[in-house]
Parts: C-alpha cells; sequence; structure tokens
C-alpha cells in the first residue's frame, strides 16, 4: 500500500512552520495514543503514521530531501512504518515539552534553548553563496562566581523540594510526567548565597562570534541550523542550537521569484520604433540585448540560463526583462520641431502607424453612442 503524502498525514500546508508541525502532531498523537484506544488497531495505525511523518518533517534536512524526492529520498530514514508505541518516548519530549516541562532532562541535565539570528545578505552573495562571521548574544558561563552561582564559592546543596533529581512528576490526563523541579529549577540544587550578577543561575548574557557558510542559491526565508550554538545546557545537558534566517536585501536592479530574476529595461523611442542592441547586466556580467524593431512597452525577453541556481538544486533559472519605452524629456526647440514634423507626417495614417490607439478610439466611439451621451 502507497504511503500517504507526510504533510497530508498531518494536515499542514507544504510551507508550515516548526510551530505548525509540532501543534498538528501533538493534536493527533494524543488524540490516537495507543495508550487512549487499548485494542484498537486503527487509531495504533493512525499514531505510526502521524509519528514517522513528524520525525521526517521536524528534522530540516529530512525535509528537504523529502521534498525534493518525495518518500524515495528518506525511505532508509524514516525506520520503514515510523516504529511503534515504544517509540514515542523518543519524540514526546520535543513535541510535549512545552507543555510539561520534561525538555529531555534527566538527572538534573537540561538541554540549552534554541536561538535564531536574522542575517541580511545581498542578492549577489545569496545567489553566489558567501561566509560571513555574526556576534550572536547568548548565555555564557558568569565570571564572577565562576558559573557555580554562589557568591562565596561555596558548594551547592541539594534541593529538599525534589531530593537532589531535579524533577517532580505530576499527572497530566492519561500522562503521568515530570517536569523541572520549581524551587531548584531542575538543577537538583540550591546556593545559599546567590551571585548577584547572575541572580544564582551560574550564566550571564554576553556574546560569541560564529563563521557561517552561507550556500549558493538561498532566499528570502530559508535557515541554515548550526547544531550546537545555541545556549549552553544546564547540568552538563547538551547545547541547543542556532537557527540563521536568511534575509536577502532589496536589489536595484533585479527582483527574484524563486529562480528566475526580473528587471525593467528603459529604452528610447528611437530604438523602440527601429530596433537595436543594447547591454544589459546579469549577475554573471554583460550580455547583448536584441531588441526588435517596432517594440513596446510591457514587452518580455527571456535570457535563458542567467537566473539563478537554487539551493535545493535544479536546473538555473532565467533573466527575464520588461521593456519599458521612454518618453523624451528637456526636448530643445529644434528637437520639439523635428517631432512636430515627424507626427505631421503620419497625420492620417494612424490605422497604419499606430492600430492600438486608432482601435482604442474607435471603441471610445462606441461607446459613447451606446451610452446616446450628448
Amino acid at each position: 500500500m502507497a504511503k500517504r503524502d507526510y504533510y497530508e498525514v498531518l494536515g499542514v500546508a507544504r510551507d508550515a512552520s516548526e510551530a505548525d508541525l509540532k501543534k498538528s502532531y501533538r493534536r493527533l498523537a494524543m488524540k490516537h495514543h495507543p495508550d487512549r484506544n487499548e485494542g484498537d488497531e486503527a487509531a495504533e495505525t493512525k499514531f505510526k503514521e502521524a509519528k514517522e511523518a513528524f520525525e521526517i518533517l521536524n528534522d530540516p534536512r529530512k525535509r528537504a530531501a523529502y521534498d525534493q524526492f518525495g518518500h524515495a529520498g528518506v525511505d532508509s530514514s524514516a525506520g520503514g512504518g515510523g516504529g511503534g508505541a515504544a517509540g514515542f518516548g523518543d519524540i514526546f519530549d520535543t513535541v510535549f515539552g512545552d507543555i510539561f516541562g520534561s525538555n529531555s532532562a534527566r538527572g538534573g541535565a537540561y538541554r540549552g534553548g534554541d536561538l535564531r539570528y536574522d542575517l541580511s545578505l545581498s542578492l549577489e552573495d545569496a545567489v553566489r553563496g558567501t561566509e560571513v562571521r555574526i556576534r550572536v548574544p547568548k548565555l555564557v558561563d558568569c565570571e564572577s562566581c565562576k558559573a557555580t552561582g554562589s557568591r562565596s564559592g561555596a558548594p551547592p546543596k541539594s534541593c529538599g523540594t525534589c531530593g537532589g533529581v531535579g524533577q517532580v512528576r505530576m499527572q497530566q490526563g492519561f500522562f503521568s510526567v515530570q517536569q523541572p523541579c520549581p524551587k531548584c529549577r531542575g538543577a537538583g540544587s540550591t546556593v545559599s548565597d546567590p551571585c548577584r550578577p547572575c541572580g544564582g543561575t551560574g550564566k550571564a548574557q554576553g556574546h560569541k562570534t560564529i563563521s557561517v557558510k552561507v550556500p549558493g542559491g538561498v532566499d528570502n526565508g530559508d535557515r541554515i541550523r548550526l547544531s550546537g550554538e545555541g545556549e549552553t545546557g544546564q547540568s552538563g545537558g547538551p547545547a541547543g542550537d542556532l537557527y540563521v534566517n536568511v534575509v536577502v536585501n532589496d536589489h536595484p536592479i533585479f527582483t527574484r521569484e524563486e529562480n528566475n530574476l526580473y528587471c525593467e529595461v528603459p529604452i528610447d523611442f528611437a530604438v523602440a520604433a527601429l530596433g537595436g542592441e543594447l547591454e544589459v547586466p546579469t549577475l554573471k556580467g554583460r550580455v547583448v540585448l536584441k531588441i526588435p524593431s517596432e517594440t513596446q512597452t510591457g514587452k518580455m525577453f527571456r535570457m535563458r540560463g542567467k537566473g539563478v541556481k537554487g539551493v535545493r538544486g535544479g536546473g538555473v533559472g532565467d533573466l527575464i526583462c520588461r521593456v519599458v519605452v521612454e518618453t523624451p524629456v528637456n526636448l530643445n526647440k529644434s528637437q520639439k520641431e523635428a517631432l512636430r514634423d515627424f507626427g505631421g507626417s503620419l497625420a492620417g495614417e494612424s490605422k497604419k502607424h499606430s492600430p492600438r490607439a486608432d482601435s482604442w478610439l474607435d471603441g471610445v466611439k462606441k461607446f459613447f453612442e451606446d451610452m446616446k451621451f450628448s
């Protein structure tokens, strides 16, 4: 039996955010979990199906492979069916941690929080790829107390509320879950004389400079994930991740739509009427654009392969030039006279030289006649 589309399984759009994926999976997991549907094979199947879909789409690398190649691109990583109820605990914290506070805590160790950084790039850097150094604000070890949290350096004492484990158990409907101890905030210990700069947490606000390799072809909204570059974990827990969000600045000449580039090319009246050649820019240099005679404003010229190669592969897009015939300005007396003579030479031959204008005037005339305007 063919697998259903993962986005269809979770009931989300193909551009769904991480939060949307998590929200949808949480709803389906709560509805179809075997603990709530004992003996219901259909519910168990739907639960496995949702779990497999979430595991793929919640991983940026697997999601990119699935978007490009479908199930064939992720079958080896999907586990051939997404596991059963026993595997539920592996991703429970990822989905429900923000409700129950579990956050993959084991013995007081907590994963650090994820960070986001908006990286502004020029269109040229986004298309070609680049490497930049960014300065990210993040929590670092407090220098005042050497990350102990204690002003005097006295060792922390075991928390009396959780018994030193950093967690307390609570009941949430059908689930019995653990959450960080409210007294020690999951550390499992407390200090009697907390350090003032860090408030006894052992962490203070600081910065870190990180080198980011930007692959060629990125566009607005693309994210680069730097594993382990987020907030440091607590009590030996792993660090979170840093998500670099790409923001491409407006370009004075080009606009981008997917892998195509667009630009407007102004031409003078003589070139539009008689034809000619002119140089137009591309991101790789200049090319010659041939303008045929009798070209009108709005005419589009496609230059194949002069666009962008997307970050997810595929062919190179095109450069599409839109011609704008520019009316001459700041004419001197002789130039104005020449234009009047030229206009006079066209008199009485509008159908031949200006068919669109002539047709429009005929339409206007008919409109007034039909409306019986006086």
